[in-house]
């Protein structure tokens, strides 16, 4: 549960804003999007792999540059 301290005469505006900012920083909707369909963890993996020779490229190439 998501508790917002909100001072006396502050605007519902900046209350709804903060309660948004914190709701994003506790990833319940990238949860519940990867809950919603399952992925092998062959995929998993494939996809990770993916991702470490990509980010693996852009360091040798900054490291050239």
């Amino acid at each position: 549960m998501l508790v917002i301290q909100v001072k006396e005469g502050d605007n519902i505006e900046r209350a709804l804003k903060k309660y948004k900012r914190k709701f994003e920083k506790t990833k319940v909707l990238r949860e519940l999007r990867n809950r919603q369909a399952f992925t092998k963890p062959s995929v998993i993996n494939r996809e990770a792999n993916k991702k470490a020779v990509y980010v693996e490229g852009l360091r040798r190439a900054e490291n050239e540059a």
